[in-house]
Formats: C-alpha cells, structure tokens, sequence
C-alpha cells in the first residue's frame, strides 16, 4: 500500500493520506463530480482500514466545500469512523477554520455530531 496524493487545483482539494495515519484535506471542494473525485479516497481507506495504524489524525483545512462534496466528507468520516470501531485505532479529526468563518465552524460542529470520532477546532488566521 502506498500514500495517496493529489495536488489541488481550483475546485478539489489537495489529499495527502499517509500510511503513517496522517491525513490531511485542505483547499476548496467544488468538483463538476463530487463522487469521481472521492473514489479514490474511499477505495484508499478501504484498503488502509485492513491494516491501519493505531493512531489516526485527519486534518481538514477546507477553505469552502459544496454540498456534493459535504456527502462525501460525511462517507470519508464514516470510514475513518468504522476504522476507529472494528480496529481499536484511534481516530481524531482536526477541524480547521478561519477567524470569523461562523458556517465552517457550524460545518465542522454539525459532523462532529453525526461521528462518534472526537473532532478539535482550531481557529486559524488564513487556509
């Protein structure tokens, strides 16, 4: 199993999934087609849920993500989440967002009660 990098561009992410366990999302998710962009994600977890690390920490250091892309944060969460539960890993999530940007904040807040995982929001000057 290797790492799982993307480079961002104007409307997707950079990905930087490590089999180390560190993860990190950071840019904006516009993508014409959220669930294209996100397969390779979700197959990757697939395959790092076999073996994972026992610590996990996933970095999330969106600027802005649209509601396609929200669903699909939702299954990466959820995957990370069974990891947590069927592997005895432990999974945290850091949730970063900019000094005033109320709706990341609120985004972070409403995923974090949906998943069991335990999320951290740290408030940053700029993405």
């Amino acid at each position: 199993m290797e790492n799982l990098i993307i480079e961002a561009s104007s409307k997707t992410p950079a990905v930087s999934f490590g089999i180390d366990g560190k993860m990190e999302l950071s840019g904006r998710s516009i993508p014409e087609n959220a669930i294209d962009f996100y397969k390779p994600l979700y197959d990757w977890l697939d395959a790092f849920a076999a073996n994972p690390c026992s610590q996990v920490e996933i970095n999330i250091k969106l600027e802005y993500f649209n509601t396609s892309s929200s669903k699909c944060l939702l299954d990466v969460f959820k995957k990370a989440e069974a990891i947590g539960k069927t592997k005895n890993s432990q999974v945290k999530i850091n949730w970063y967002y900019e000094v005033d940007d109320e709706d990341m904040l609120e985004a972070g807040e409403d995923y974090d009660i949906i998943i069991s995982i335990p999320f951290k929001f740290i408030e940053v000057e700029s993405l």
